[in-house]
Order: structure tokens, then sequence, then C-alpha cells
């Protein structure tokens, strides 16, 4: 007894300050943790398979473990391993050398229009049984999804929490004339493709909570009406048509219900509609000031919106059931908009953007219980509308910098490397469930 407890000691010692050991004996990251380090994993690209393939499935594996802000992917340059040897298997003490704590292997095998994905996880102080293995076989086309799926099984390995790797992500391009487009892509900038589809102007996508379809405002008909379109295609419904606005579609949790600004009584004001029939069901705020920009919390009980009742744009809380309680939370600044929740259970955080003293525009986020203010962004050109990952633990938003303008993901906690997904000039960005 008192040696296996030595031997656990000696391998926590070796692990980063972020990681720790469950009483499986498995290592998990802390994600509690107010120190963060990153896990040290190296990906080689699989041997005994289909180079092309092979190359894909690791450059794929890397850029999901990279965005995941949980890894450090070392650089295949450095790895001392004899891959041809080793195979799906490894032999530790290379591995260590190069400091690497977790090791995957892959292999990928085509016959005809079917692909067998191997997959194996390995924590190198423990040697050479891996700690997590999988097969999926598909087709060529699924490569990217199987592959995220497997990423994901990795991140809930040693985080305990869901990845968000074959989530999408939908947003706004302009097409010319002043038309915009709403769009949708993976959340790693593949498989673009057009929801809207017709040749006026469509703004503001929101996803439903189970990621089939989305809700946006289209001009096809001349007045802003609410659409509700398939996330796969076809023709959309329209689900809201009050003379004025219908704008800025929030889904509830429970996808039944949505919430936006409607202007049918004078002023921009919020309301609740039903999600089948675009009934209104209720009356959020009656004032003679603007309130708009709706964001439902995860648990349903409140309602973020941005409002100009104390001069410039703020952001607000209220009450979803019926609009009381309304608290200004936004305390920096003179200008704050697009309030969005992040989906982590427990937690009471918003991300927004903000106005700073220079006239740039960047993105923080707040924690209402603590209220903790986290920068995102800063001096980084001009960034906005942010939008949470499925878990909570990134954030994409739209960005105009000298570096390249698009659309970018950092970490939630405002540290690490911000990676651009698309480029190009896009905005209104909203990131949808897991699949």
């Amino acid at each position: 007894m008192r040696t296996l407890l030595l031997v656990s000691m000696l391998s926590l010692l070796a692990l980063p300050r972020m990681a720790a050991a469950q009483d499986d004996g498995r290592v998990v990251i802390d994600i509690t943790s107010a120190q963060k380090s990153l896990y040290p994993v190296a990906i080689p690209v699989g041997v005994a398979s289909d180079s092309a393939l092979a190359k894909e499935v690791a450059a794929i594996l890397s850029f999901d473990l990279q965005v995941s802000s949980w890894f450090k992917v070392l650089n295949p340059k450095s790895f001392l391993a004899n891959l041809a040897k080793e195979e799906m298997s490894i032999e530790p003490g290379p591995w260590k050398d190069v400091g690497a704590y977790g090791v995957v292997k892959s292999r990928v095998r085509r016959t005809g229009n079917s692909v067998k994905l191997d997959f194996a996880l390995y924590e190198v102080e423990k040697g050479a049984r891996p700690v997590l293995e999988k097969t999926y076989t598909g087709t060529p086309d699924q490569l990217r999804a199987l592959t995220h799926q497997f990423a994901n099984e990795v991140v809930k390995y040693f985080t305990g929490e869901d990845g968000f790797f074959g989530s999408e992500l939908a947003f706004v391009m302009k097409n010319g004339r002043g038309r915009k487009q709403v769009m949708a892509m993976g959340f790693d900038g593949t498989s673009l493709r057009s929801l809207s589809r017709n040749r006026s102007i469509n703004i503001l996508p929101a996803w439903s909570p189970d990621g089939s379809r989305v809700a946006y405002t289209s001009y096809m008909r001349a007045n802003p009406d609410l659409y509700i379109g398939k996330a796969g295609g076809g023709r959309p419904v329209r689900i809201s048509r009050h003379p004025g606005m219908n704008t800025g579609a929030t889904w509830s949790p429970d996808g039944q219900r949505l919430a936006l600004t409607l202007s049918r009584d004078g002023q921009p004001e919020i309301y609740v509609i039903s999600a089948r029939t675009g009934r209104v069901l209720k009356r959020l705020t009656n004032n003679r000031f603007i309130d708009t920009s709706p964001a439902w919390s995860p648990d349903g009980r409140e309602i973020a919106f941005v409002s100009n009742r104390e001069g410039g744009p703020q952001i607000f809380v209220m009450n979803a059931e019926d609009g009381s309680n309304v608290r200004r939370v936004s305390l920096n600044g003179d200008y704050n908009t697009t309030p969005t929740w992040s989906p982590v259970k427990g937690q009471r955080v918003v991300a927004y953007t903000t106005r700073a003293e220079n006239g740039r525009y960047d993105i923080v986020t707040l924690d209402l219980s603590t209220n903790k203010y986290t920068r995102i962004t800063q001096g980084q050109g001009n960034n906005e509308e942010p939008s949470f990952s499925p878990n909570g633990r990134a954030i994409a938003f739209s960005s105009r910098r000298k570096g390249g303008s698009g659309i970018y993901i950092a970490s939630a906690d405002g540290t690490g490397r911000q990676y651009r997904v698309y480029k190009g000039a896009a905005t209104e960005i909203d990131w949808g469930p897991l699949p």
C-alpha cells in the first residue's frame, strides 16, 4: 500500500500543475485551476496507413486539441521515436525525452469507398498500454467528423467535459450589392454553405438548442421578418411578420419559445413568441427607450439585453418569466452591446462587445456571480459579436485587424493564442451545439 502511494505521488510530481490523478489512476486536467498550464501531447502522422488521409487526420487532431485551450501540441520535427517500428504502440522513453505527457496514435485504411480509423491515446508515464482506444468506420467524406469524434473523446478523458469539435458556426457574409447571406460552416472553417439562399438582406442567425434549425431575420418580403430554416437547407418558414422590426431572436433552452425585438407598437421592445406558431406570448419590456439584442440564459431564468435607458447602450439582465428585476450589469465604458451567455452549468457568465477609450471594440466576459471582468481581446483591431462554444471553453467572434479580418476563436479565459477560422468580412456570429 505504501509503495502504491509513493508511486502515485511521484506520478503527480511529473504532471503539469493543472493536472491531477483520479482514484482510478487516470490523469485529468483540473478545469477549475486558477493557474492554467497546457498538457503536452504528441500527434504523429499514422504509419501503415493511407498516406494522404493519415496526414489529414493528424492535422485535424492537432488543430482540435490546440484550439480546445487545454493542450500544447508538440512539433513533429522534435519526435525521436521510431514510428515505423512502433506503429500503433509506443516506446515511452523517446516520448519522455521530447517532453510528451500524452501521445495520440492513429491509423487510416481505405478500401474502396470506405475508411477505417483506429485511434489510441497513451499517457507516457503509464507505459506502452493505451488508456483510450477507438475504432470508427465510414466514408472518406466522414473522415473529418470521425476524427472530431475521437478528439472529443480525448478532451472528455482528460477533463470530464464534452469538447466542441464537430459543431458549426453561423454568421453573416456580405454578398455584393448590399446583399447579406446567412452562412454556416464547421467551427474549423470547413464545409461552408449558405442557409438563407435568397437575393435579399439576411441577418442575425440563431441556432436552435438541438442544432436542427436556424432562426434569422430576412428582408426577402421587404419587411424585416423572422424566419426559421432547417440547418440542412430547404425553404424557411416565416414565423414573425409584424410591421417593423422582427429581429435578434434567441431560443429558450427548451426550444419552444423565442425572445426577439419587435417594434409593432412603436418602440423596439422585447417580446416572447412561440417557436412553433409565432404567436406573441408576452411582452417583457415597455418603456420609451430602445431594448434589443435579447440573449436567453442557459437555465432559462434570465434574459440579457441591450438598452439605452441610461444613455448609451448597456447590458441589462431581467427575469425571463415576466421582465421584472431589471438591472444593469455592464459597468465599464459608455458602449456595450451583443450579450451572449456561457452554457457552462452552474455559472452566470456573459460575454459582450465593449468600446474602449481609443474607440476600438473588444470582447470581454463578466461573471455575474463574482463581478470578475476578463478581457478576451485587447489591442488587436476591432473585435465584436462574441459567441460561446457548446462547452463554454472558447469564444468565436468577428474581427477586423492587421493580421487579417475574419472569424477568430479564443479561449474563454482570455489566455493563449487566437485562431482565425474564416478569412474575410463576417459578422453576427452564433456558435451552434454539438451534433
